[in-house]
Formats: structure tokens, sequence, C-alpha cells
């Protein structure tokens, strides 16, 4: 690969002349990003900008950035063998067309703000952005299960990566190994492809093995009626309920027992705090397997959900992560996910859920476990600066991937795994499901237009590409009026992504059962991917392609 010499472009360029400007076509007609004009690397809070070399080699003492081909992608590899290593950024210079709007993804969940963007100048777009001007539209983008965490800057004459490669909350310690920070990727639309289809080719680019269930999944959660008050007589009353209304037995529903099963804490008496022990049930439900096997008699698939990374409120302190903003409530102490004995005991939760027959398992909070804040707090920083784990030579991101592989590897075969509060592009190719938003909700409407119709609009291109996305529930509650959760229901049943209810026995009518009786039948069968039709306009799009039919909806 040759060193490119570049043009200055006009504010009136369009996508396809920008896309052709910052790649080339390599010898096996992929689509490659050309060798960037400027390469930085921080280490500390001081950049330093990288001297080319050799070609693709980029040097500042002792800090070394390589590049080279990997497939369709370019490899980005550094190493520091001294330094503290906090970010590589890879900068291309272009003039942005006037006319173009930017769609980008959020680090983990999205919080009902994913939207396509007139102004870029400032805004950071984790994993990936998409760029359109009426004419063309460009993707460019990092490969699934990159080992920092990255996003793009889209700036009035240049294009940036910032591949962060930090360690807690300072910069990752490599010694003598050379770390693969990324793999980037890039493509254009073909001839007359939208720019949904377009995003959603992209996402199968940037993700060459995603772990796809087998059938289209579907089911009930207690979660939005119960919220925690839950117990075994109620997961059996809610699930023969529910049982009734479905019809395709050949693929079978789950029945996801949510938070209030696992044994609490002594020191939180009666608040249903998070200090559970993930391995043995409370009172309220005393035997899993005997729980499990009523919900297989009944027509449904036994799941769980688990916080992996939550601490015993009497943890030897050696097992604990530092305390941080965010994570320094001394009710709610932190496993350290780089200490062994942590992984193993997370596997250990794992052992027992096999051996009670469930067969799926949603695991939550993990993010905020490890970074102290929430992915709409990642504004500035991954985390709080100044901080470590116990192992400092690896990455962030490989802190995660190794977390999120250890489940993997404990779930087996026959257990679903479902990532909530995940990073979006490290579940990829690991999970089979992720939950791709923030809660909707069985009590406020507003709070599941804005989180469910929002998130799987903008995030339905990664379903089947990255793993099942999960928009979350439909809280059928008697709270929220029917005619609003009707709709949701509906989107949710005809996209072709994962169906979960939570049915309140006292708002579930003879109308509602109806309903959900067509949504389940709909769920359970393999159907085309839902498409946002007027999502470039719109923040809540509410003209649907589903099922090959134009379907709108009123959210107001």
């Amino acid at each position: 690969m040759q060193r490119r010499h570049f043009i200055k472009l006009s504010a009136t360029t369009s996508a396809a002349m920008l896309f052709s400007r910052l790649t080339y076509s390599a010898s096996n007609g992929a689509a490659m990003m050309n060798a960037p004009d400027e390469v930085w690397a921080q280490s500390g809070t001081d950049w330093v900008k990288l001297k080319p070399s050799n070609g693709l080699h980029y040097a500042y003492k002792e800090i070394h950035v390589s590049l080279k081909t990997n497939g369709n992608a370019l490899g980005v590899y550094a190493s520091s063998p001294k330094q503290e290593l906090n970010a590589v950024r890879l900068k291309w210079k272009h003039n942005t067309p006037a006319s173009a709007k930017f769609l980008g993804d959020h680090w983990e969940r999205s919080y009902g703000d994913l939207q396509w963007k007139t102004v870029a100048a400032g805004i950071k777009n984790p994993w990936y952005v998409i760029v359109h001007d009426d004419k063309q539209t460009a993707c460019f983008g990092v490969k699934t299960g990159t080992n920092s965490i990255c996003w793009w800057g889209v700036n009035a004459d240049s294009i940036e990566l910032i591949l962060d490669t930090t360690s807690g909350g300072v910069g990752v310690l490599l010694g003598d190994r050379q770390l693969h920070a990324a793999d980037v990727i890039t493509a254009n639309a073909k001839t007359g492809e939208d720019t949904f289809a377009a995003t959603h080719r992209f996402c199968k680019m940037m993700c060459e093995k995603p772990r796809i269930p087998k059938r289209p999944v579907y089911g009930i959660n207690d979660w939005y009626f119960a919220y925690g008050n839950n117990s075994a007589e109620l997961i059996k009353k809610t699930t023969a309920m529910m049982a009734e209304l479905v019809t395709n037995h050949s693929n079978k529903p789950f029945s996801v027992i949510d938070a209030g099963w696992a044994t609490y804490s002594p020191l939180l008496p009666g608040d249903g705090g998070w200090n559970d022990d993930f391995s043995k049930p409370n009172d309220k439900f005393k035997d899993m397997h005997a729980l499990g096997d009523e919900i297989k008699k009944m027509g449904m698939r036994p799941g769980l959900w688990m916080r992996p990374l939550c601490a015993r409120h009497d943890e030897k302190a050696s097992l604990l992560a530092p305390k941080i903003p965010g994570r320094d409530n001394p009710k709610n102490p932190t496993l350290d996910p780089t200490i062994p004995e942590n992984i193993a005991r997370i596997k250990h939760n794992f052992d027992a859920y096999k051996q009670w027959g469930y067969e799926m398992v949603k695991h939550d909070f993990t993010t905020y476990d490890i970074a102290g804040r929430w992915g709409f707090d990642m504004k500035d920083s991954f985390t709080s600066p100044g901080w470590h784990f116990s192992d400092r030579t690896k990455t962030n991101a490989e802190i995660i991937l190794n977390l999120y592989r250890a489940i993997r590897e404990a779930a087996g075969e026959n257990i679903y795994v479902i990532g909530c509060n995940t990073m979006s592009h490290l579940s990829a190719g690991v999970f089979e499901l992720c939950r791709i938003g923030d809660d909707t909700s069985g009590h406020e409407w507003a709070r599941t237009r804005k989180m469910g119709v929002n998130t799987l609009a903008f995030r339905l291109p990664q379903h089947n590409a990255f793993y099942a996305v999960d928009g979350d529930c439909v809280g059928l509650t008697t709270d929220i009026e029917w005619k609003r959760n009707k709709q949701w229901l509906q989107l949710l049943a005809e996209s072709g992504a994962p169906l979960f209810i939570s049915g309140q026995p006292e708002a579930m009518g003879e109308e509602q059962k109806k309903a959900v009786k067509t949504a389940f039948a709909q769920a359970a069968k393999v159907q085309p991917l839902g498409q946002p039709l007027d999502w470039m306009e719109t923040m809540l799009p509410a003209k649907w392609k589903l099922n090959g039919r134009v379907v709108d909806f009123d959210w107001s």
C-alpha cells in the first residue's frame, strides 16, 4: 500500500468523492483506508505527533505505531515498552460536504438520543460513523472485538479515529508486547442501496463471525410490572398465563426471571439491594432447578438475570475494584475483573445455572461496574482519571473482552446469553443477544417511546449482523394506555428482532391476550428486517416498512 497524495475538496464535494479520496481499491477488490496524514499518540496527558518512516511505520522516541493490511481492513498496531499509552489518533485531511448528515453508534446501550446529525464537529461517534449527503453513503468503522475503545470524529477539514488504550483511568503498560489496537474498515453504498441497507451491510462487514440464535427469540420477563418484587409463585402464574397464548410450539418462548431471585446480602435487609449471591436463590424462590422444570412443563424455556461483578458485602478487600466516582457506594462493592479468582467465581455462577437447566442468562451492569459511568456520561472519557485495576498491562477493551469471553465459555453451547449494559462492539460475536437500549417502562409511556422506539430504529441495522438486537420489553401494565403499548408491541413483533413482554396479570384482558397471541406467532418465525423509513428526519420514526408493507405509528 502506498501513501496517497490528497487534493483539497470544495464544500459541495459528494460523499462518493469523499469516500474515494480516503480509500483505495485493494488487490482483492475491497475498499481500504488510505494511510492517514497524521498519527498521534497520547502518553499521560501529553499528545505527541509520530514521524512516518518506512511507508506505514510511525514513531516518536520509543512509541511506535504500525499499519498493515489485514484482509479488507487496515490494522493498527502500537507499542510503547517503557511509557504508558493512553491513546492513538489517526487523522485524514478532508473537507466535509455542507449537505452531509452523520450517524454514529453508542458505547454500550443507547439512551434515546441516536439520530442523523447535521453538525459533526466536536461529536464523538463510537465505533463507526455513516456519512450521507443525499448523493452517496460512506461508512467508516472498526471491526468488532477490537482491543481499544474507538470513536470517530468528523470535522470541517478532517476525519479522525481515536483508539483509547487506557487501563482503568491511566495509560496501559504494554511492556514488550505489541498491541493490535484495531482493524479499520470502510465501505461505500452500492448503486441503488439506501442508507439503512448500507448501514446493515456495513455492520455485517464489521463483524465477520456473529453469534446468532438458531431461531428467533421471544418470550416474557417480569421486570416491568414486578420491578424486583417477584417470587417463584408469581413467575409460575405469569408463565402459565402467557404460555396459553403460544401457538408455535416448535420454537418455544423464554420465561426470563429478572432481578429479585438471588440471595440478598445481610447488610441490605428489605431494600432489594444489588449485593446478591448469584449462585443461590432466596427464600421467595428456594429451588431454582424445580422452578426451571415447571417453566419447561408449561411450554416455555427458563432464563434468569444476574450481575456478574457484584461483590458480597463482606468481600475481601483484595478482590475489590478501586473506589471511584460512581463506584464508591459501600453497599455496592464491585469485583475487580482482572483478578482470576473473580473470573472463576463468575464461571461458578454459570455452572449453577447449567445444573438448574436454564437456557438463557441475561447479565447486566458490567460497563457501569467497570467504568463507574453509564454510556451517556462518557463524553470526555471512558472513566474518571487516575486509577487502575490490579492488572495494568491490559487495556480496558481487553479487560472487558476477557470478562465477556469468560462468560461465554462458562455459559457453554446450551445457554443463550443476553448482554445488558455491555459494550456493543465488544459484545458482537460473543453473545447471542444484546439489550441495545436503556430501560423501557411499565409506568411511563414517554420513557418507552424514547428508549424503545429510538433504540430500535437506529440499532436495528445491527440485528443478526452483530447479534440479535433486544429493544427491551413491552411493559404491558395498567399504568400505560393500551393504545400506546399496542403499537410498541406491533413494532417489536414485526421488526424481525426479539420480542419480550412484561405482562402484568391485571392488565391482560381479552383484547391484550389476543394481540399478544398474534405477536408471539409473528415473533416466533423468521421475518424480514423492519426498516424505519423516516429515520433521517426524526429521532422517533413513525413510518416503518414491516413485512413488505408501510405501517404508520402515532408515538405522540
